[in-house]
């Protein structure tokens, strides 16, 4: 009898442990895949916008792929962006956002911050139990695993923090080297938990850009989608004041209108906008107006316009070159670039490899050649380079 219980309990034993592994392999598979999709819209790319293409330094001013237990390295064939199909799309950089902490329900409009769906993530993906209880931890995790994929990657891939490392990404581009720089931001500054001496660490650990808020007021800047939409707070105002003395590029995607202009009114660097959209030609409330975007450009900026519904009313690329169109109309070709969103529990029309998309939607709007190569990263790497330090 002992016997036939030993077995039994082993039995139960084992289908368990395989259920679990079962649970914790699959389940943050099957996250991804429902979150970042892609609904593929055709498009016929010309023979000229192909060999444009193929000639391109593309930069990206936001990507949430680090959120994701996805090796960046290999192919994948779920989400947005992964080192083989940036190195396709001809990216010469792209920024990796870290995202710490998303309220349940989270929609556009209002949000409390009370609760938090990247705690169940963190757990489901087995990530270092220090990230379960701290977003400052979780900020750290991401910029390990980009480091870590950099070191893996047989120099493909490289972590950019200063005006050198873009110099010489772009030098060796040219010179027929496949490689591809990524920069780490923060998406929403709860990570600091308070604390301003925590953009130190941040800074250390690679960070070079971030957004004040995410999809709820924080202790730093009201939030677009909060409840309040507050403007900065006093931590707030230490905060950019510290980010531009040190060389961290101020974001004001997802900030509050009160906040954008607070921080308008302070700034004495050039901030961006990362990843968004326009009113004039998608009238939703995460997008900038026309007063915003003559803003941001004053500072020298630079506003990066994203390809998801929620960005450009539409998953056709021809409605994100009309919203770059709107910008450039608007405050000149200079202050326009890129900035998909990709991998950020969004759904678009073309993943990193077809990229391409977007030339020819340029292309066909009537864009010359220098100012499709200005849009598609010249712009944004001339900025970037311009809110780095040397160290």
């Amino acid at each position: 009898m002992r016997r036939w219980l030993s077995i039994g309990v082993a039995l139960v034993a084992a289908v368990l442990f395989a259920s679990a592994v079962r649970f914790f392999v699959v389940t943050p598979e099957r996250i991804d895949r429902g979150q970042n999709k892609v609904q593929r819209v055709t498009v016929d790319i010309t023979l000229a916008a192909q060999a444009l293409q193929a000639t391109l330094d593309v930069a990206d001013m936001h990507a949430d792929s680090l959120l994701w237990k996805r090796d960046l390295i290999a192919r994948s064939d779920r989400g947005h962006i992964d080192l083989p199909r940036l190195i396709e799309g001809r990216y010469a950089l792209q920024v990796f956002s870290s995202v710490t902490k998303s309220p349940e329900g989270q929609n556009y409009d209002a949000n409390a911050g009370d609760t938090d769906t990247i705690t169940n993530l963190a757990i489901i993906d087995l990530q270092p139990m220090r990230t379960w209880f701290s977003l400052l931890q979780r900020s750290l995790w991401h910029a390990e695993k980009l480091h870590n994929f950099a070191d893996k990657s047989a120099g493909r891939l490289r972590v950019i923090t200063t005006p050198v490392d873009i110099d010489r990404l772009l030098a060796d581009r040219k010179n027929g080297m496949t490689v591809v720089g990524g920069m780490l931001s923060i998406e929403g500054l709860h990570d600091l938990e308070g604390k301003i001496d925590n953009l130190d660490i941040l800074y250390a650990a690679g960070f070079r850009m971030a957004g004040l808020a995410h999809f709820f007021d924080n202790d730093v800047a009201g939030s677009m989608h909060g409840v309040a939409k507050g403007g900065l707070t006093p931590l707030g105002r230490q905060v950019v004041q510290r980010m531009e003395a040190m060389g961290m590029i101020v974001d004001l995607a997802h900030a509050s209108h009160a906040a954008v202009a607070d921080v308008l009114a302070m700034a004495t660097r050039p901030v961006v906008s990362s990843h968004g959209g326009v009113q004039a030609t998608c009238k939703v409330n995460r997008n900038l107006t026309d007063d915003e975007v003559r803003g941001v450009a004053r500072t020298g900026g630079v506003i990066g316009v994203g390809f998801w519904q929620g960005a450009v009313c539409s998953l056709d690329p021809n409605n994100v070159a009309r919203a770059i169109a709107h910008v450039r109309d608007l405050v000149g070709i200079d202050h326009v670039g890129l900035g998909s969103d990709f991998d950020g529990s969004t759904t678009t029309g073309f993943d990193a490899s077809g990229i391409a998309a977007v030339t020819q939607a340029l292309m066909s709007s009537g864009f010359s050649e220098d100012d499709i190569r200005k849009v598609m990263g010249g712009n944004v790497l001339r900025v970037l380079r311009a809110g780095l330090v040397a160290k």
